[in-house]
């Protein structure tokens, strides 16, 4: 069980308050697209500035690769902040993030202020932990809270490096929520546990599977990965995506299934055409019936059936990873009727960030999930049982 300091169980009154946010908003031509993140890192934010503390905001945004590069500076996310704030937001324009702008802003703040620090990886330091920037940043404040999930898996500069010059440091309502049910789903659920993976390769899940073999009751898969399992079973999947290197380790986690007795299902059907197209004519076959020149592109109308049956009793549900080809709209039936069947349980339900989560968000099934990750990565370290950087440099309660 995770138990971690959060901005309730700390006092900010007057004190100068670093915030790590995931302010990685997708820009075009300097504006900005999508504000789900800024949106997410408001109640803490709110908070913070409630409680009377000097709020410094900073996080990265794209890959920069340690140079100052203009189309990735963070000001139009200080002008979109202050518009959701309700708000000034004084942004720090320093090509070195800790610059004479910034702590020049920092001197000049009153409680309830609010800066926001450029682009933290405009340092090259950042990304390898570097000591130097680590000290900046802490200089700058007497408190820092890390509420940007989505890079608790890299050990930075601003998430991890700062808390080793900090008396206080602990996590945000994004980051806490996170915790409570990533990781506690994962390591105390409520049974029964049904894992939904997809996605396309088995390699890049591996410690995935291997872990949630120990935890769950039922373990589905789906999407592209399926198709080495079934060749694993000596099946035939033509064109179909498939990793040769990985067939004696899809057999393993068969053998391993069965051993402990978790019902680990596949698809009895598959949808399949001759070219990786949306164009491309279609047709559903049964499990093992895929000819030489076909390639399966997504999950049949059986096997739909058959995973929804399987979540329906569910009390912990925890999906990542879609069904089929989400992105064409042909071959996006099965991922579509997963998240459909798990909009309709009682249970608690957790998406897994990355294309599981932009599935739900797209297909309007966003509210009727317990929980959506914001972090693809991270969420699949929690899932692999790794102690994530950014949540263990956090204070212990």
């Amino acid at each position: 069980m995770l138990n971690k300091k959060s901005v309730d169980d700390i006092n900010v009154k007057g004190k100068r308050v670093l915030v790590r946010c995931d302010f990685n908003v997708p820009l075009i031509d300097g504006k900005i697209t999508d504000d789900t993140r800024l949106v997410a890192a408001l109640p803490t934010i709110k908070k913070l500035i409630n409680d009377g503390g000097k709020v410094i905001l900073c996080s990265h945004l794209g890959k920069p690769k340690g140079e100052p590069k203009p189309e990735l500076s963070l000001a139009p996310v200080a002008v979109a902040l202050e518009k959701l704030l309700g708000q000034p937001v004084k942004f720090a324009a320093d090509a070195t993030v800790v610059g004479e702008n910034a702590k020049a802003a920092v001197e000049a703040m009153n409680d309830g202020d609010v800066v926001l620090l450029e682009n933290t990886r405009y340092r090259a330091e950042e990304t390898k932990n570097g000591e130097e920037f680590s000290k900046e940043l802490a200089s700058l404040c007497d408190v820092f809270v890390n509420d940007a999930f989505g890079t608790a898996h890299r050990a930075h500069c601003s998430n991890v490096g700062v808390t080793h010059f900090v008396d206080t440091a602990v996590v945000g309502y994004l980051m806490q929520k996170e915790i409570d049910f990533l990781g506690n789903a994962v390591n105390t659920p409520v049974r029964p546990f049904v894992a939904i993976l997809g996605g396309s390769k088995v390699s890049s899940k591996i410690s995935v599977i291997n872990n949630l073999l120990e935890k769950v009751d039922t373990l589905i898969i789906g999407g592209g990965m399926s198709y080495t399992f079934m060749k694993a079973m000596g099946e035939e999947v033509g064109k179909s995506l498939l990793e040769e290197d990985y067939l004696d380790y899809a057999n393993q986690m068969i053998a391993k299934a069965k051993e402990r007795g978790v019902n680990l299902l596949l698809p009895v059907d598959t949808v399949v055409a001759k070219e990786f197209s949306n164009d491309a004519p279609f047709r559903t076959v049964e499990r093992g019936e895929i000819a030489a020149d076909e390639m399966g592109l997504d999950i049949g109308e059986k096997t739909q059936a058959l995973y929804a049956d399987a979540i329906k009793n569910a009390k912990t549900v925890v999906w990542n990873g879609p069904m089929g080809v989400f992105e064409m709209s042909n071959f996006a039936k099965g991922t579509i009727a997963v998240a459909e069947a798990l909009a309709n349980i009682e249970g608690t339900t957790i998406i897994g960030g990355g294309d599981s989560a932009a599935a739900v968000n797209q297909l309007g099934f966003a509210d009727k999930m317990t929980h959506i990750s914001t972090g693809g990565g991270a969420s699949l370290e929690f899932l692999e049982g790794k102690e994530l950087p950014g949540v263990a440099a956090a204070n212990d309660r």
